[in-house]
């Protein structure tokens, strides 16, 4: 595997474009398309939220019909949820919108929105949109930059990733783009993603690669704690590259997942990192667990706990919340075992051993805590599993962003 520059067109057959609808920003581009020029085949993951946007409603229904796929269409600024019957209508206006001015069924239109919820689209500037984005699309990496720009909300930098793989003798691309910074918390995948690849793959590993990796990659981020309406997750293939074709469990297979796997952990690390008002990406990393599920569960529970966060954003080493936020994350471990670090790009430092303070220096923990990124490595000394989950430090800037938001 080989990670290469770009995003949503760098495999074969993809393009994109950027347009600027004026749906709610006025200084900005807000609307995304990404097309393939040959049907793809595609694999989703949506919200488990009850209360679920209406694109999540259309895209759902496609990939459960098992239909091709030719389009995405994605605005930002509305996410189009709790709009009842006129918000699904409108999804079936854009895909219609979308298939005219691209000569394909409006039934391969995929769609997804972000933004505030309760609004609805205004259909005159959606349509205006889909028609200059038909227009100015392409394959190059540029428009496929701008296109995970457009998708962007309260995101203060886009996010894209991309690799090659060898697949027998056939080198094989898989790109994507995200956005998300706040509403994130693991529960399937809570922000917006697309991937892309040219890999010819059966239906089967398309669905089971994505749906098993989104445990480790999406499912173990959070920002806030909020499980959104909008959360999509949208894999599609188009057998370009002309590969022989990947079925599932066979060795090609786990090349293609291996490698789809680098994508979705960089872009959900990107939105950990990028999260509202965020200063730090904060990693919690446990080793030493008996099982998967135990170290997930500890891992999960560090990134989610504000009094850690806000610790982190105040580059203090408060460990206790550490060890409290494992505590009550329902995994079982034995607290005198803990050994706990702090490691970053200023070094690394053991804080606690067998579950009791060393004498530690307070300042070099400081400087380790004030890097860009921030690891807690716990050790339970169990087993040899281990698991990481991503999440943010807690800052002012987090309510000051959210409290004005509609406006």
């Amino acid at each position: 595997m080989q990670v290469i520059e770009g995003g949503v067109t760098a495999a074969k057959g993809f393009e994109a474009a950027a347009a600027a609808a004026g749906i709610k920003y006025q200084d900005r581009t807000d609307m995304a398309l990404i097309y393939s020029t040959k049907p793809c085949k595609v694999a989703g993951t949506f919200t488990t939220n009850r209360v679920k946007a209406a694109p999540v409603k259309w895209d759902r229904e496609i990939v459960e019909k098992q239909l091709k796929s030719q389009a995405v269409v994605v605005n930002s600024g509305i996410a189009n949820a709790c709009t009842g019957a006129e918000g699904m209508a409108y999804c079936a206006q854009t895909a219609e919108e979308t298939a005219k001015v691209l000569g394909v069924e409006a039934e391969s239109v995929l769609v997804a929105s972000t933004g505030v919820i309760g609004m609805q689209l205004p259909m005159e500037k959606i349509t205006k949109g889909i028609s200059q984005l038909a227009k100015e699309r392409k394959s190059d990496l540029t428009s496929g930059t701008q296109a995970a720009q457009a998708i962007m909300t309260t995101d203060t930098k886009k996010k894209e990733a991309a690799v090659t793989v060898e697949i027998g003798d056939t080198l094989v691309t898989i790109g994507g783009m995200a956005k998300g910074s706040g509403m994130i918390h693991p529960n399937m995948c809570t922000m917006l993603a697309f991937i892309t690849t040219d890999a010819r793959i059966s239906k089967k590993a398309l669905q089971a690669a994505l749906s098993t990796d989104v445990e480790d990659t999406y499912n173990m981020i959070s920002v806030d704690g909020d499980t959104s309406t909008n959360d999509t997750v949208l894999l599609l293939a188009n057998g370009m590259a002309g590969n022989e074709k990947i079925r599932y469990g066979t060795r090609e297979y786990e090349a293609f997942k291996e490698a789809l796997h680098y994508v979705n952990e960089s872009l959900a690390k990107e939105m950990a990192g990028d999260g509202e008002g965020a200063t730090a990406l904060f990693e919690a990393k446990i080793i030493g667990a008996d099982t998967k599920a135990q170290a997930k569960t500890l891992a999960k529970s560090i990134v989610c706990s504000n009094l850690t966060k806000a610790a982190i954003a105040g580059h203090d080493a408060n460990w206790g919340r550490i060890l409290c936020a494992m505590g009550y994350s329902g995994a079982e471990f034995d607290p005198e075992k803990v050994d706990l670090y702090f490691e970053s790009e200023a070094g690394r430092l053991q804080i606690i051993e067998n579950g009791t303070a060393l004498d530690y220096s307070e300042e070099k923990a400081a400087e380790i805590l004030s890097q860009p990124k921030v690891t807690v490595i716990a050790d339970i000394k169990e087993g040899d599993v281990e698991a990481a989950a991503w999440g943010c430090d807690l800052t002012h800037e987090y309510i000051t962003i959210n409290a004005d938001y509609r406006s």
